[in-house]
């Protein structure tokens, strides 16, 4: 197939380099494969930002990228489903297999945009109004069959070179999370499709590469960075009126929720100090992010 694999360590130590440098050298993969180091933690945009950088600057720079999350395994044939796809539908830059459980169970794993009404419909949580917001919510239901969306994960996803020689790499403003619908909308903006392929099935241990989906299934309180990749959405999208909107919204479904739990109709859901850590950036929300050790 005549692929490549660049792997960035994006700050995590020497063990680390150690360990990735001992496979490649050891298994044998130096022709195919190769190890880059950054310094400080760039986050999932500036980690993915660094290799791509290089490789589009090559003379015959490749055609397609793969951008391949830490916590995920490639179930047999996927990648070339992937091609496939893309070969067949040339109008799609960005092209998403299905995730799943190693057990098969598929992941939701591709949206519509989010907007700022859809804080309402998060913080209250509650059965009428969540069936009255089907789209609001954003989230889509998994296909079998292949779909055009307006976002995917980019746990995987295949971008094509002519995606990011028109509209750039990643935002690097988005240290994580965020960046993958702030990518597709503008993918999107000029004219290329989103396409949603489970034909390809590709493993997503989901939350082992960073803490905020555990810590937010516990109720605790999500690193900073979460809410400053939040705010920048909003206000790039929605302007900071948008985002104070999307905020006011919140704390209006956060009265609903919090009603029905003093009543003991509902459990808890929302985050430690969630209500006040929403307003973080609140004035400049597109200014640039901290580095990951800042950040946590």
């Amino acid at each position: 197939m005549g692929a490549k694999v660049a792997i960035c360590e994006n700050g995590t130590g020497e063990h680390s380099v150690r360990q990735i440098q001992a496979a490649i050298d050891g298994e044998g993969w130096r022709e195919w494969a190769l190890l880059k180091i950054i310094r400080p933690n760039r986050g999932f945009s500036g980690g993915n930002n660094a290799v791509l950088a290089e490789a589009m600057s090559l003379p015959e720079p490749p055609r397609f990228f793969l951008l391949l999350n830490a916590d995920t395994i490639l179930r047999p044939g996927a990648l070339s489903s992937l091609l496939a796809a893309a070969e067949q539908h040339p109008e799609a830059g960005v092209i998403s297999p299905r995730l799943e459980w190693p057990d098969g169970t598929p992941q939701q794993s591709c949206f519509r945009d989010r907007a700022p009404i859809y804080e309402f419909f998060s913080a209250a949580r509650t059965g009428p109004l969540s069936r009255l917001s089907l789209r609001s919510e954003g989230t889509l239901p998994v296909s079998d069959l292949p779909i055009e969306v307006d976002w995917t994960s980019f746990a995987c996803a295949l971008i094509r070179r002519e995606v990011f020689e028109h509209i750039g790499l990643l935002d690097e403003g988005f240290f994580l999370y965020f960046d993958d619908p702030d990518f597709c909308r503008r993918a999107r903006d000029i004219g290329w499709k989103v396409l949603h392929w489970p034909q390809a099935r590709v493993v997503h241990l989901r939350g082992r590469s960073n803490p905020v989906k555990s810590l937010s299934a516990q109720r605790k309180r999500p690193p900073r960075y979460w809410y400053e990749s939040r705010a920048r959405y909003y206000a790039k999208y929605h302007g900071r009126t948008g985002l104070w909107a999307a905020n006011l919204f919140w704390w209006l479904g956060r009265l609903i929720s919090l009603g029905r739990e003093l009543m003991g109709n509902k459990k808890p859901h929302t985050c430690q100090r969630e209500w006040l850590d929403i307003w973080a950036n609140w004035w400049n929300p597109v200014k640039p992010l901290r580095t990951g050790s800042e950040a946590a």
